[in-house]
């Protein structure tokens, strides 16, 4: 008799539409090669909760954001938790996947964060600017984001905001890790072409910079995407940890790299499966 194979639900939404990028040619290219090792089917995120008995674990992917299918989503995190059912990434993810009020925390504690704040009592912390970002902490792909001046900050620092100075930063770079191991970079050179990116050769202290945000969330399996920008004075600012579903720009990758990657991915899977 063969060996029995894991069998993984991949939960993804094949169907969402998001500015720039092809979720679906991804998790396409993904679920295909996964398949060498793992019986798969893929399912939408409303679909989850009522499906993840019948597999081993549940991979977490391009499923779009949460604001689009929270309640499902909240149905799926309480099941989930309360049958021990194996999760990838883990559920216990203290970055995008709690929301957003870590980059306050972590502004707060002195981590090399774009500063950010979230009540008017606060607004000092922020350095002098021209403009200021305010978000909404549940927000994704930009949704809710609003360019204003400082005089509009006290009745917008609501505690479900968040209240960023404009930075003007020459790029955006992207430090992708599964597990604890770091993968590839890659950067938008052009800042006005968020998702034009190109591979960026990380120096060590780049990768101490990302690492430190690997270290700080402590899951220990799962796919992690570190957004930082190059500040005017030349440091990196963290953007955004993104441990729920973070897209990978797999596309922007050479052919060496993108096997790579799945080769590590596979090894996490089995690692984790057998954990």
């Amino acid at each position: 008799m063969p060996a029995v194979r894991p069998r993984l639900l991949y939960v993804t939404d094949l169907a969402y539409q998001a500015r720039g990028r092809r979720y679906c040619d991804e998790d396409i290219l993904l679920t295909s090669r996964l398949r060498a090792d793992f019986d798969l089917a893929l399912c939408h995120p409303g679909d989850a909760a009522a499906l993840m008995d019948a597999f081993d674990a549940v991979v977490v992917r391009n499923s779009g954001p949460v604001l689009g299918h929270r309640e499902a989503y909240d149905a799926f995190r309480e099941r989930a938790s309360s049958a021990g059912t194996r999760v990838y990434n883990p559920l216990t993810g203290r970055a995008d996947m709690a929301g957003k009020q870590y980059l306050v925390d972590l502004s707060a504690a002195g981590f090399p964060v774009v500063p950010t704040v979230d009540r008017p009592e606060d607004l000092h912390r922020l350095p002098p600017a021209d403009r200021y970002v305010v978000k909404p902490k549940l927000g994704a792909d930009s949704l809710g984001l609003r360019i204003v001046t400082a005089d509009a900050l006290p009745a917008l620092a609501d505690g479900a905001t968040l209240v960023q100075p404009h930075v003007d930063f020459a790029y955006e770079v992207s430090f992708y890790f599964v597990d604890d191991a770091f993968q590839y970079a890659l950067y938008a050179p052009h800042p006005d072409r968020r998702w034009r990116l190109e591979p960026y050769e990380a120096t060590a202290q780049d990768l101490a910079f990302a690492r430190r945000f690997i270290d700080w969330n402590g899951l220990t399996h799962g796919v992690q995407r570190v957004d930082a920008c190059r500040a005017p004075g030349g440091e990196l600012l963290l953007v955004e940890l993104e441990d729920l579903n973070p897209y990978l720009s797999l596309d922007a990758l050479d052919d060496a790299a993108r096997d790579a990657f799945v080769a590590a991915l596979t090894r996490s899977l089995h690692r984790f499966l057998a954990g």
